[in-house]
Order: structure tokens, then sequence, then C-alpha cells
């Protein structure tokens, strides 16, 4: 065994021998547990970033941990490959995005098989193969066929300049990100997936998912939000509005029905379209609303302005006259594009109300005291539940009875009825953009929208493609869109938007199961792995919503179509862990333009105080001042991240992977410091130094029975109390970090031993082989090659996790604290049978005891089990 630790001899040998015997291949081994471990796949953006190294980290310590525990272990690894970052890429490189994205995905899988993961390679895809879209192709032809999906029109933004949809997050200060032109909201077909349909089950499912965290459940419900209230239809005022007709809101207030002081639609409504065919400044406003975002999120930020139409529309249980506003806080695309406005009761009315001097009215009071029109102006929108007022025949009824007969009235009237709404919409999946899955549809002006037959799939997306940012280049090559009917024959044109990329990830992970099967999306091998759900599923909180629904809601379909068979699958993951981001310094200059330069933490020196606060920094490249900024999330725009491939370099990928596990908990959030990364390393040299140590004195057996001294019988209960320890950390807890901690206070105690004696030395022996096996899942390199030289015999080959020895954890002796009045004042070792009151006795004839007794008595004793015995002497009185 060589002396110094040299971690890259180490990884590279043990990386070598891996490879060679194939450690990490899965196969569907019915003798043993299965145990599939799946971190979400990644996007390949060019380099693995210190988020990526503990995400797989944590997924890694899972899967070695139970591939110990005798467990059969699958952890595939593939790439998430389309969407918009390879388009920019293409835009500012001038290459094609798939050139750019297939060599980002070698850089990345070099830099994952450096770190030591246990990944089956042979299960790896991308996304943009077309032996992968070619399913969900394939599959949406089906959903398409039984109306799952479908084609509507949408409201997107619209770039002008650039004649292309953007994102949500594409859309900066209301102008395209790139053109920097005013966006416009713009009416565009677009195709639909059925979510709706499946949003009960979805709410349902989520009691069911006691692995996930609390937190990614509610987000869910909230997204899905099921609400009940009532539709209520406000008649057309035919006077004004020139025809007849209801204008349709729905409303999880209907109490507050009797407050309502206007109505306000959408800038696409019907009602809007035909006010401003007559009024310039309506019309002008309207073309302002559509150059806005049409997120939900933008509409609670955005500044609330409308303009009145001219119309009314009359209250359903009243007859009252209400304006028609149009407002831009008002969404086509979320129910009817209409929303009835209670000022008083709703913050977001009462802003607008007081905006345009509409009417105020109360009709709310508080449960708790009266509220009326005298204190509406210093309580504005009193937006909780109470007592109806100002409210004809609904006087006095609360919330659910005046609800229960408000829609009673309603119904009588044919104006409105009790209805169960949800937040959740369905599904837009167009894009029209260039980088995606292209949507398998044929247009046909004799035929209509015409899946593309099976035998032509898949429809393959050119690969050899100059992208420049104006419109999606699909639409520029008829050599893709230009063909024939499938039906008919007749000249047709192919559909040329894709697939939003959430479709490919949403079910990438039962392909994992089936990787190699061309004649089908998936086969009973995933019955196989997915039992009960994938076993664990790591990855960031931000896909708390979106991805995750999207992947439960596409099981389900999968489901539905009959793909599994017999096997049922209502919910992918069974377990799921978010893990914390990793944060770190920030340092910046303000530049004379007024912009800011982020400094990386490596090219600044930090001065600190007594107490290690800093308190100055400078720049090491120019030794000028730089400001500090606070701890934040590592991102390229804040230009405080850490190379991966630079830790490695220096101090191999175990102590990255100890260093990314020890310093903080998997779900909390992991501050980077170089000096924990030094230590980790430290750690590991002395582990190293400690084993060569041993060794060099001979090879022995580990202890397995015999006479021993009491030293050592502690010294192995500890051993084995740990071993349960680390195991619980984890299996159930699934805190790495102090199972690392406990195997470092284990090591600590081994180094006390005295180990002249062959007894002692097969205890240390003992304790060193489990240790390694212990900080195997962790640091793999280190622990295997250590083993082969600490175990006589041992060459290569899956470890197992130590066994518990239930003999050492039974004490012949324990050791309670001996207290006087409450106050420590010494030990106490007795018989671990003792009974209570020889515990007492042994207690009363100690020499602590009788100093503070004087001879007499004790006036009381006190024994908590396993624990401590107090004694209170006769002379104290409380």
């Amino acid at each position: 065994m060589q002396e110094k630790y040299d971690p890259q001899e180490v990884e590279r040998a043990i990386q070598a021998r891996w490879e060679d015997t194939g450690a990490a291949h899965a196969v569907e081994d019915m003798g043993k547990p299965k145990y599939y471990c799946l971190s979400m796949f990644p996007y390949p953006s060019g380099k693995l970033h210190m988020g990526h190294v503990r995400n797989y980290t944590i997924s890694d310590v899972l899967a070695r941990f139970h591939a110990m525990r005798g467990f059969n272990v699958m952890q595939p690894m593939g790439w998430d490959a389309f969407g918009m970052p390879a388009e920019n890429a293409a835009i500012q490189n001038r290459v094609p995005p798939a050139k750019w994205t297939y060599a980002n995905i070698e850089t990345m899988k070099s830099q994952l098989k450096r770190l030591g993961f246990a990944i089956d390679w042979d299960r790896e895809f991308a996304t943009c193969e077309p032996d992968y879209y070619r399913w969900e192709q394939w599959l949406f032809t089906r959903l398409f066929e039984k109306g799952i999906v479908y084609k509507r029109s949408g409201v997107v933004n619209w770039d002008p300049v650039d004649q292309t949809v953007l994102a949500n997050e594409q859309v900066i200060d209301g102008c395209g990100w790139r053109s920097g032109a005013p966006i416009e909201k713009r009416e565009i077909p677009m195709y639909y997936m059925r979510i709706t349909a499946y949003a009960d089950e979805l709410l349902d499912g989520l009691d069911k998912l006691e692995g996930w965290p609390e937190q990614v459940r509610l987000m869910q419900r909230n997204w899905i939000g099921k609400s009940f209230g009532c539709e209520v239809a406000f008649p057309y005022d035919t006077a004004t509005v020139g025809l007849e007709g209801v204008l349709k809101v729905f409303t999880t207030r209907p109490d507050t029905l009797m407050g309502a002081t206007y109505v306000a639609v959408a800038a696409e409504h019907p009602l809007a379209a035909r006010a401003a065919a007559v009024d310039p400044a309506l019309r002008e406003f309207i073309g302002e609303c559509k150059r806005g975002g049409v997120a939900e999120a933008d509409m609670a930020t955005v500044e609330k302005k409308g303009l009145p139409t001219g119309f009314f529309v009359r209250h359903p249980l009243n007859g009252e006259k209400l304006p028609v506003w149009v407002a831009n806080y008002v969404l086509m695309a979320y129910g009817e594009g209409a929303v009835m406005a209670v000022p008083a009761h709703d913050e977001r009315d009462f802003a607008f109300a007081e905006k345009y001097g509409i009417e105020i009215r109360t009709v709310i009071a508080s449960r708790t005291g009266v509220y009326t029109e005298a204190v509406a102006p210093w309580i504005p929108a009193y937006a909780e539940h109470g007592v109806c007022v100002n409210s004809g025949k609904y006087d006095g009824l609360g919330f659910e009875d005046a609800c229960d007969a408000i829609a009673a009235d309603l119904a009588t009237k044919g104006l409105g009825e009790r209805r169960t709404q949800f937040r959740l919409r369905d599904w837009g999946i167009s894009r029209q953009r260039y980088w995606g899955c292209p949507i398998p549809i044929v247009h046909c002006e004799t035929c209509g929208d015409v899946p593309v037959p099976d035998e032509q799939l898949p429809v393959v997306l050119p690969e050899n493609v100059e992208v420049t940012g104006s419109g999606s280049p699909l639409a520029r090559m008829p050599e893709f869109y230009e063909c024939a009917c499938p039906k008919c024959g007749k000249p047709a044109r192919r559909e040329t938007d894709t697939m939003d990329t959430f479709v490919e990830s949403s079910w990438y992970f039962l392909r994992y199961c089936c990787p190699d099967n061309g004649g089908a999306m998936v086969d009973d091998r995933v019955a196989h792995w997915c039992e009960g759900g994938i076993d664990q599923y790591v990855g960031g909180i931000e896909h708390a919503i979106l991805h995750l629904l999207y992947s439960r809601f596409w099981t389900k379909l999968m489901r539905d179509i009959g793909l599994f068979g017999d096997f049922r699958l209502d919910e992918p993951f069974a377990h799921l862990l978010t893990q914390g981001m990793v944060v770190a310094p920030t340092f910046y200059r303000k530049m004379p333009d007024g912009k800011t330069e982020w400094i990386n933490p490596s090219d600044v020196n930090l001065e600190c105080d007594a107490r290690g606060r800093p308190v100055a920094a400078k720049r090491l490249s120019d030794g000028q001042p730089v400001c500090i900024g606070g701890i934040e999330k590592m991102s390229k725009s804040r230009n405080n991240g850490v190379d991966p491939q630079t830790l490695i370099d220096k101090y191999g990928a175990d102590t990255a992977r100890l260093f990314v596990m020890f310093a903080s908990a998997p779900d909390q959030s992991l501050e980077w410091s170089d000096a924990g990364v030094e230590g980790a390393y430290r750690f590991l040299k002395r582990l190293w130094r400690v084993v060569h140590e041993h060794v060099s004195k001979g090879r022995i057996l580990a202890y397995s029975g015999g006479a021993i001294t009491q030293e050592l019988k502690e010294f192995r209960h500890q051993l084995h109390q740990t071993i349960g320890k680390v195991a619980d950390d984890y299996g159930r807890r699934k805190q790495f970090n102090t199972a690392i901690a406990a195997v470092m206070e284990l090591l600590n105690a081994c180094a006390r031993i005295n180990d002249d004696g062959k007894t002692a030395r097969a205890v240390r022996q003992e304790a060193l082989e489990a240790a390694i096996l212990m900080l195997y899942p962790i640091v793999p390199h280190i622990c295997e090659t250590l083993f082969i030289e600490i175990r006589p015999g041992k060459t290569s080959g899956c470890l197992s996790f130590p066994d518990i020895d239930t003999a050492a954890l039974a004490r012949d002796e324990i050791e309670l604290v001996l207290q006087v009045n409450g106050k420590l004042r010494g030990y106490l070792r007795v018989p671990a049978s003792a009974d209570k009151s020889a515990i007492e006795e042994a207690a009363v004839s100690t020499e602590v005891a009788q100093r503070y007794l004087n001879g007499k008595p004790p006036r009381k004793l006190i024994v908590v089990p396993g624990r401590l015995v107090n004694i209170v002497p006769q002379a104290f009185s409380t």
C-alpha cells in the first residue's frame, strides 16, 4: 500500500475497474428487492456546476447505500436536450443547436464520469434523438384522436420584429429580450392537452404521496386551485350594448354579490372589441393591453389600468345597471375573460375603484364588530368572511348561508348556479420555435388536421439548420413543411410548431426502464422498476409545480391509454427529495456607466475582523477595493460560481463529494467554503494515513469474538451504535452530514485505542473496516481502495454495509450521572441489570454521597433509569 494519498491515481484506477466490471449496469433481478434511484436529468448547457455535483451526489449516495444493503439498484442518466438555450447559443455562436447540444453532452458526461457516480450509462439517451421523441409523437396522435389533445386559439407574447412567440420570462419591461421591440398579445392557433380533465385525480393523489415534502404538495394543491363558488350571469343592458346576451363570471364570494359596482373584461373580450370599434381611445388602450404579458404573475404586479366601454350590464338580483370596464388585469385565458368587481371586499378592485372614482359599497361586516361605510376609508377592502349588511334580504347571513341563499336565487332566475372551478388551465404545448419535438400533424384543405400515421413516424427535426432568432426556420423550409395528406394524398402542409420541452421531461423516467425497445414506447420492464413508484427522485424545489405536475399527468395518460398493461401506475414518484441551493458570497463594483460588474470570489482577497466578520475586500488582479455583497445562489449572473472541474483536478472527486455532503443536510442550503473543502481533503488524507499505519503493522482479521477488556467493550459498543445511526441517517433520515460526523467521531475514538495486543488490533481492524464501509456511499474511490488494502483476500466487487453486532450493544455495566441536590457531583457505574433499589444502595454508598449525607439517610432519592441518580440530603429543603 502506498504511503501517500494520491486522489488522481486512486480514482483513475477504481473507475477503470468499475468500467471493466460493469459495476453500475442494472438488470431485472427478481431475486432482490429493486431500488430505482433517479435525479432529475440535466439540460446540456456546457459544463457541470456545483448544483449538479450536489444533486447527483445525493442520489449516488442513496443508490450505493441501497446496493450495499442488497437491493437491485438502477440509477440511469440522460439529457433534457431540447429548449431555448440551444437556440440562443446557436444565434450567438453561429452553430446549429444540435451540434452545440451534442458537444455539451460529451463534455458533461465526461465530468459526471469523473465524479464516480454509479450510473448505468447503457440506458443513456438524449430527448433530441428521434428514437426518443418518436414515441411522444406516437402518443400525441392517440391523444389527439381521443380529444385529450385539441386545437384552439390562444393568447401569446408576440415579438413583431423577430416574428416569434416569446415565453413570459423572455418579456422584459414589456419588450422582447432580444429585439427590444414592444411585445403584442396575439391570438394564434395552438395545441392544448386537457390536463383539467385530470384535475380532481391530480389533487386527490397528493394525499397519497407521503414520501413528498409537504411544501411541494401544498404548492401543487395551490396550483391546481380547486375552489367552490358560483357562476353568475349579468344580462346585457340592450340599450347600451345593442344586443342581447349575458356576461358570465365566476366568483368564490357570491356572498358579496350585492356589493358589485362594476364589471371588468379582458382586452380580447368581444364586448371590448365591440366598444373599441367606435371609440379610438379605447382602441388605443386595448392595443396597449395587448402589448403586456400573458402570465397571471404579471397581472398581480402590473399597475391597474382601465377605460369604460360605455356599455352596461344588469345586476342579476336587483336589476341595477353596472358599468363595463376594460381592465389590463383581466386575462382572457382565465374563465370567461370577465370579473365582477366588489371594491369594498377585494384589494385589487378597491385600488381600481379608488383610482377611477367608482362606487365602493360595503356589504360584509366583521363578526367582531360593525363594519359600515363609516369605517371603510380607513379599513379598505375587508376581504375576510363575515356577516352580510346592506344586502337586503341577505342581511345578517354568514358566509355559508349567504352563498346558499344567493346561489338558490340565481338558479331560480336562470342567471347562475353553484360551480366548482380550478385554477389549473389546460396545458398549451405548442411552441413557435425550432429546437423541439415536431408536432405530428398535417394540415389539409380537404381533410383538416390529420395526425401523422405510425408508419411515417418519427417526424424528424432537421438538425443542420441555421437559427437567426427571427421566427422558426421550419416555417421557411418547404422541404420540411411540404407534404402529402396521409388521408387523401393531396398536397398539404406539415405543422411547424414544436412541443413544449416539458413534454420530453414528463415521461423520460419510464423510458429508462426499456431504452432499447425500438418497437414500443414502454414495455413490461416498467412494472419491475416502477412497482410502487420510483423509489427515490431527487431535484430542485424550482420544479415543484410544472415538471412534477406534468409528469404525474403524463403517467396517468399512459396508464389510461393502456401502455402499462395489467400493471397499474398512478403516481410515478414514491419519494421526493428537494435539495437545497448552493450559495456563495458575492462581490461587485459599480461601473461609470451605471452597470454592475460582478467579481468571482476566487479573485477577491477578503479582510476580516477579530471575530471573523468580513470588513473589506480587494480584487486580487488589480488590488482595488470591491463591494461585499450578500450570500446568494451560485449563478452566472452573479459570477460567484466555483468550477467543479477545478476542484476535482486539485483535490479529487471524493473531496468534492465529501464536502457537498458534509457541509449541510441535503434539503438545506449549502454555503460554499474553501476552508471546508480543505478540511474535507485533510480528513481523507488522515483516513488514508490511519489505514496505512494499521496495515503496515501486518494484516489481521477483524475481531469476531472472545475475551476483551472493558475499554474495548465500550469502544465496540460505540462502534455498533455508530453503524446503526449511520444506516438510519442514510436510509430513513437522509441526513448524510450527521452520518459523516458520526464516523469522524468513531475514528477519533479509534485513535485513542492502544493496539499493542493482537485482540486490540483485531478490534481496530473491525472498526476501520466498518468506518470505510460506512463512508463508501459518499467517497467510494478511496473507500474501495482502502478496503481492498485492509481486508485480506478482498479484491473488488459490491461492498456490503456492516452488520450490527447486537451482543456488542448489550452492556455489563452502565454509567449514570450522580447528582446531589440536582448538581453534577460525579458518575456511578452499576450492573446493567441493577434494579432501582440496587442503584439507590450503590449511590448512597459512594464517597461523594457520604460527604454530603454526613452519616444520615437521604431525604429523597430520585432515579431516572439509564440516565441519573439525584440524592437529596436531609438538611436540604426547597
